[in-house]
């Protein structure tokens, strides 16, 4: 009795005092009303409630201020669906929903059937030059969606160097808006489809030799079968940017309609919010679809490979191997046509009238109070949303896949970091506009500020992130949490010397990932910025709206070089990084 504590002591004595004479059973020790509650746990308690705390602020609580807001008149009274009917009973506004599905179709038909060729040509023949023909076809992935844009403008446009092969037709409308996105979402499709192709089982087309099948039929009965998860996912993603894409439309658009710029029409030229959230919701409709069918489509193509399956080696064929080349060769060189185009652009002084070349376009205080101001602001916002993105992002996914979460507690943490993926930029920052402006609300102090536009950024690209920081994760042996606790090693420094070590090059891919993605952005952050906030992307759209296309061309390309030096950088010290940390997997 004299070892235990003081308290415990007492609490054993009174125990015995209450007793009823007589009873000599013996005195059991009452348990605590709560648990004990450890550092760990309380560590653990205060970073998924932060997590928690950051998934609600920056898209539950902005989602529901939009929704909400559909329903509302200027002055906060219930209309129910109103404003719904009134969009929708105006030609003129209805005519988008069309113009957004027929350009999606449109787009997506194209750009499946050009990335399928092309991610066969890589995956599937021995064709000569397949490094340089995979980083020329993600080229685009580095630039805005503004460039090809501006570009399509300098080719096809009425003072265009290659406006006759346009046949007396005009670039501004559908037609720029499908080459321009044709061009900006082929790097997403081919990264989908070189990876379902890549995963095809050798030994069924070992079978269908033997039985003497010709190659049509095998590709029929073999190669789409295996590759038809990636090709419907393929349609879901491209179909999803297309429809939600605002700057293409913006530039090259002119008066065809869509989606997209119709937000953009309704809330920054006609102050109209309501009539913006009420084509929000409308624009979240087919993304969500998308997000649906693409969630199921994930989830059966799990089934699909087994631990037996064994790569396919393609084998050569000169004359199959000299077709894929040629379809390559032309697909590349309609990359390089319009990047190449838009950097000839920016150094032309002044497009048509005088085609010396020059930098005049790059001296940015000529064209613009802000000068290059945006550019450094774009650089800043990139940065720190790398950093702050990559530890949310990160943490979020450990607590979901290591920590002994209530099921109801992981399940909510999850969906919220996957909803990004069905929400357009657009819809976002309206729904930022909504939140952070309602009257009352303390965190209105960030509104104009970077810190709202990283916020936002980060909130926009949380769930390529989150995936990328799970499948790292998914591959540490579970026995890591496991041995510590055994030592009693508390969680958090398992965590920090362990688990984030090892998954460093996984934390970098989800940097750059964030970091390139931030300078490119536009739709997410246009109603975000302030004078002393403007971005880069931001500057292109407004210089470009003033009718000044050289400097928005030289403020495009800045962007793409700057993407691409620190995508050269990363894939340098990725390599370094890997065989670093991974060394412990070869033993």
């Amino acid at each position: 009795m004299s070892s235990l504590p003081h308290d415990e002591s007492a609490l054993t004595m009174s125990i015995s005092t209450h007793t009823p004479a007589g009873a000599n059973a013996p005195v059991q020790s009452r348990k605590p009303l709560l648990p004990a509650i450890g550092k760990d746990q309380w560590i653990l308690g205060l970073v998924i409630g932060a997590v928690a705390l950051y998934l609600i602020i920056s898209l539950l609580l902005p989602l529901l201020s939009m929704l909400a807001r559909s329903v509302q008149d200027s002055d906060g009274a219930f209309v129910g669906l109103s404003y719904f009917a009134e969009y929708l009973g105006n030609p003129a506004l209805s005519q988008s929903i069309g113009n957004t599905l027929k350009a999606g179709i449109i787009v997506t038909t194209i750009v499946v059937s050009l990335s399928f060729l092309f991610a066969y040509g890589l995956t599937r023949t021995q064709m000569p030059f397949k490094p340089v023909f995979k980083v020329l076809g993600m080229l685009p992935i580095l630039a805005p969606s503004l460039l090809p844009a501006i570009s399509m403008i300098y080719l096809f446009g009425n003072q265009g160097v290659a406006v006759d092969l346009l046949f007396g037709h005009s670039i501004y409308g559908l037609p720029g808006i499908v080459m321009g996105l044709a061009f900006w979402t082929f790097p997403h499709a081919l990264l989908i489809l070189t990876t379902a192709l890549s995963t095809s089982d050798a030994r069924l087309y070992e079978a269908a030799r033997s039985m003497g099948t010709s190659p049509f039929k095998t590709f029929m009965t073999v190669t789409l079968p295996a590759a038809k998860f990636g090709l419907i996912s393929t349609v879901t993603v491209v179909f999803t940017l297309v429809v939600t894409d605002f700057g293409v439309p913006k530039v090259i658009g002119a008066q065809y309609n869509v989606l997209a710029t119709d937000i953009y029409k309704q809330v920054a030229g006609q102050q109209n919010f309501a009539m913006g959230a009420v084509i929000s919701v409308l624009l979240l409709i087919p993304a969500l679809l998308a997000f649906v069918i693409d969630h199921r489509v994930q989830k059966k193509q799990k089934e699909l490979f087994g631990a037996r399956s064994v790569n396919f080696v393609p084998e050569r064929n000169p004359v199959k191997d000299g077709i894929f080349f040629l379809i390559c060769s032309l697909i590349c060189l309609a990359i390089l046509a319009v990047v190449g185009m838009a950097i000839y652009g920016s150094l032309v002084t002044f497009w048509p009238w005088n085609m010396e070349l020059s930098l005049s376009n790059y001296q940015f205080e000529k064209f613009s109070a802000n000068g290059w101001e945006p550019y450094f602001n774009s650089l800043k916002m990139a940065f720190y949303t790398a950093i702050a993105g990559t530890l949310i992002i990160f943490v979020t996914a450990y607590n979901v896949e290591k920590s002994k979460l209530p099921p109801i507690l992981r399940n909510f943490i999850h969906i919220m970091a996957m909803l990004p993926m069905a929400v357009p930029g657009m819809v976002l920052g309206l729904g930022y506009i909504f939140f952070f402006n309602q009257a009352g609300n303390p965190l209105g102090i960030l509104y104009g500020t970077m810190t709202i536009l990283v916020i936002n950024t980060v909130a926009h690209y949380f769930t390529v992130g989150h995936l990328t920081a799970l499948t790292a994760l998914k591959k540490l042996p579970a026995e890591i949490e496991q041995v510590a606790a055994s030592l009693k090693i508390p969680q958090y420094k398992a965590f920090l010397k362990v688990s984030l070590p090892v998954c460093t090059p996984a934390l970098l891919d989800i940097a750059i990932y964030l970091f390139v993605n931030a300078l490119t952005t536009t739709s997410a952050v246009v109603f975000l910025y302030s004078t002393d906030t403007m971005l880069a992307s931001v500057s292109v759209l407004n210089m470009e709206d003033a009718g000044q296309t050289g400097p928005a061309a030289a403020m495009a390309v800045l962007i793409l070089v700057t993407a691409a030096s620190v995508k050269i950088a990363h894939m340098t010290l990725g390599k370094l990084l890997l065989n670093r940390t991974q060394k412990w997997k070869q033993s």
